[in-house]
């Protein structure tokens, strides 16, 4: 069982700046082909300050600074047994290459269902731009498929 002494627990802050090729990456990759996510002209004429993210871009920030391993490891979770359960982002302001962003996350929540088979890690984070101002809201569910013992 995953302690809920963890709820709570704050997460280093990962800084990072949105690159251009990473956005054409991962629009490309999600299939995304509208021309305001590929060139960067388009995105200007669409009122953007440059290439936006695409709304689910921002979850590879954690992954990418190696956040999600380093939460792993403390609650003792091996990441062979875990699956991705749910994701939600609240947007306050369009995310756009150039900007220098931060991510600052939290355990909220650690709960379980079906008798401890499945356990649920729910983390909230806050993405601020380079003035601090809250950018968008972030939740993701991690789920912890504890082994379970085979009877003879």
């Amino acid at each position: 069982m995953i302690d809920t002494q963890h709820i709570g627990l704050q997460l280093p802050t990962v800084r990072f700046e949105v690159e251009k090729g990473r956005l054409r990456f991962f629009a490309k990759a999600t299939g995304e082909t509208r021309p305001e996510y590929l060139d960067e002209a388009a995105a200007k004429a669409a009122g953007y300050r440059s290439l936006p993210a695409p709304p689910t871009f921002l979850m590879g920030a954690d992954l990418d600074a190696g956040t999600m391993t380093a939460l792993l490891d403390t609650l003792g979770v091996p990441i062979g047994r875990i699956l991705h359960g749910e994701q939600s982002f609240t947007y306050h302001a369009p995310v756009c290459a150039g900007d220098a962003l931060s991510v600052e996350s939290k355990i909220s929540d650690i709960y379980s269902k079906k008798n401890g088979a499945l356990e649920f890690i729910v983390k909230d984070s806050l993405i601020k731009d380079a003035q601090g101002k809250t950018v968008v809201e972030a939740r993701s569910v991690i789920v912890f498929r504890n082994p379970q013992e085979k009877s003879a």
